[in-house]
């Protein structure tokens, strides 16, 4: 299994096992909303990448249409998408999504949570020359299946890879084509179990002394656990 293939399957698989997943999309739909132009997620390209995000995590559609409805009438809501980039620990290049209603609280928290684990906080674009934007589809593998039928669906729809599993299809897409393959698949008939946008890294980073990898870890537990931060991207191999 490619990199980006074995990223999907592990962020797939923790993201869906994390209790406020729902709350985090229900924010990411409000920024959507509010930062992408209307409730309308067919002129709302940002709007229909959550909902696509939601529903391979498994958000009931409630849960979705509530969050729109509550976007709709609180003006009040408004929350920032901020991206953080920064070294962890052996010189591992981390970004970190956030959205947040206070930036100062959340930088400060962030940078604590590198500081704190032996890493630092960057400026913009000191490590994302290290990572490629892509769309990343994952789609459940059905009894009967054709992969033919299958691999020509996703490339009419745009997907620039396609790597089939014994029990998961993942689909690698341009930040442009992201959205027309997961609604073509969608379509398709076929049910996903991941459909976002992700940081891949093109370079990787390694540790080999033990205690700089309880600090990273340490470091991305920290991260993860703060309510603004929506992703965690790193490049190392492990």
């Amino acid at each position: 299994m490619g990199r980006w293939q074995d990223i999907a399957v592990k962020k797939g698989k923790t993201d869906a096992a994390r209790a406020k997943v729902f709350t985090r999309i229900g924010r990411e739909i409000v920024v959507a909303i509010k930062t992408g132009g209307g409730n309308n997620p067919e002129t709302n390209s940002k709007l229909r990448e959550v909902i696509a995000k939601a529903k391979a995590n498994n958000v009931p559609n409630d849960n979705i249409n509530r969050a729109i409805k509550k976007a709709d009438e609180d003006a009040s809501a408004s929350y920032d998408e901020v991206v953080y980039e920064g070294y962890g620990p052996g010189g591992t290049a981390v970004i970190v999504e956030a959205t947040t209603n206070n930036k100062n609280r959340t930088a400060a928290e962030i940078r604590h949570s590198f500081e704190k684990n032996g890493g630092n906080l960057g400026a913009m674009g000191s490590v994302s020359f290290m990572f490629e934007r892509n769309g990343v589809i994952s789609a459940e593998k059905p009894a009967s299946f054709d992969e033919d039928e299958f691999t020509l669906l996703a490339l009419d729809n745009g997907a620039e890879d396609v790597v089939v599993g014994d029990a998961e299809i993942q689909i690698l897409t341009s930040v442009q084509d992201f959205h027309k393959c997961s609604q073509g698949l969608t379509a398709g008939g076929y049910n996903l179990t991941l459909a976002e946008l992700q940081y891949i890294p093109t370079i990787d980073g390694g540790i080999t002394d033990e205690q700089q990898k309880i600090k990273f870890d340490k470091m991305i537990e920290m991260l993860e656990n703060n309510d603004d931060v929506m992703n965690v991207w790193h490049n190392l191999v492990e």
